[in-house]
């Protein structure tokens, strides 16, 4: 049971939740919009990923992000491990990581870079989608 101070304490952010919630969404859209962003400049044109801010804004939008997720997360008492659709969630937030960054850095031909870049986008589909419907399956959804 919560302390009489950690109950004042908490209990005025769930007020925020609403607030917080807007920028994750909208810190979600931004990723997902500037990674397709820079997925067609890696393919038209790479100097473009070579300008300071194109280089300085995925880790401010990313962590405000994370942040938003993590307190969301904590307002809700809803964690991976716990919830099956937040599980998998952040674990294929992991994988649109990695695959954004073979897209991006690490892919050793163009080719390799593109079949990255479209599992990475379709990773986003995902993550969405499993968000939306709070279901580890939501392919499952569409045919109930």
């Amino acid at each position: 049971m919560r302390s009489s101070r950690q109950q004042t304490i908490i209990a005025p952010m769930h007020a925020y939740y609403p607030w917080i919630k807007l920028i994750h969404v909208s810190m979600v859209t931004l990723t997902a919009c500037f990674f397709v962003i820079r997925f067609f400049w890696m393919i038209k044109y790479p100097a473009l990923l070579q300008q300071t801010w194109v280089k300085k804004l995925p880790p401010v939008i990313d962590t405000t992000l994370l942040a938003s997720g993590i307190t969301m997360a904590v307002l809700s008492h809803q964690y991976p491990l716990q919830q099956p659709w937040l599980t998998a969630k952040v674990t294929v937030l992991i994988a649109y990581i990695i695959l954004g960054m073979v897209a991006l850095k690490w892919g050793s031909t163009l080719r390799i870079r593109i079949i990255a870049g479209i599992f990475a986008c379709a990773s986003v589909g995902y993550i969405i989608s499993a968000a939306l419907t709070r279901n580890p399956f939501p392919i499952n959804l569409l045919f109930s």
